[in-house]
């Protein structure tokens, strides 16, 4: 028997089989692409490829389009399989998760091992993954080279709270012939500064911070985030499979909870 999280975000989807010791014995990250009833029906046949189907394995769904997965079992918010996901990756029962997704950045308080509080930019991309995306395309350069620039730079502030004229705003910076490695640097702290707007009443002042998401392995990042919120930040490769991470474990307790269909919170 198998317990199967699927995490169909905003951008990319991330799944994780686990035996029944909890033991990870699948797993996979695509892009979502446009359709999400597409994405999931590839994914339920690449699972069945790997000999993990309906009649051997517990699924449920979370993410942005997790009602997009019509063979799941239960579906659960990825505030919740975030949160579990997190704690059971960085084996911590008390602390603070920082989720930066494609579309929103989640802040999410854990204590004794489940999600007591959270707070969520979803309103605008500014502080996320995308925005990043779109800044490091208007510079004309890759994601992580930008990150690398930005270790190089200083100097530069971006300072509109929207996408759409933070772009604006680097569009002048190119035009009136700033460097490169300075607009880079504005950029990243610019996402920094965001969450550390989010999370100061969300968390303990000094506390580890675990972070998950698409940027978990960029080390510039995990560097800048833990000197604006002043605390040791930590992730793992494994963060960006914190959301399916989390609903694979659900499906593991999905036998606590009543069978009528109702979501888990």
């Amino acid at each position: 028997m198998y317990t199967v999280g699927i995490d169909i975000g905003s951008t990319s989807a991330k799944i994780v089989a686990m035996n029944l010791n909890k033991e990870i014995v699948y797993k996979k990250v695509i892009p979502t692409g446009w359709n999400s009833l597409e994405t999931a029906e590839y994914i339920k046949s690449d699972l069945a490829a790997n000999a993990i189907n309906k009649e051997n394995s517990i699924v449920v769904a979370t993410g942005y389009g997790r009602i997009s997965v019509p063979y799941a079992d239960k579906i659960v918010t990825e505030i919740t399989c975030h949160g579990i996901g997190a704690a059971h990756l960085f084996d911590t029962k008390n602390t603070t998760v920082i989720d930066i997704g494609g579309q929103d950045t989640k802040i999410i308080t854990i204590q004794n091992g489940s999600v007591v509080d959270f707070i969520m930019n979803d309103k605008c991309s500014a502080g996320t993954g995308r925005f990043l995306e779109i800044m490091a395309n208007t510079l004309g350069i890759k994601l992580d080279e930008m990150c690398e620039l930005a270790r190089q730079g200083s100097g530069v502030s971006i300072s509109s709270m929207c996408t759409v004229f933070a772009e604006s705003e680097v569009i002048s910076l190119i035009g009136s012939g700033c460097p490169k490695k300075d607009i880079a640097f504005g950029v990243v702290d610019s996402i920094a500064n965001k969450v550390k707007s989010l999370s100061s009443k969300h968390r303990n002042a000094n506390e580890t911070v675990y972070l998950t998401g698409g940027l978990c392995e960029n080390q510039y990042i995990i560097e800048v985030l833990g000197d604006k919120l002043n605390s040791n930040v930590i992730s793992s490769p494994m963060g960006r499979y914190a959301g399916a991470l989390g609903a694979a474990l659900m499906a593991g307790k999905k036998n606590r909870y009543s069978k009528s269909g109702e979501n888990l919170i």
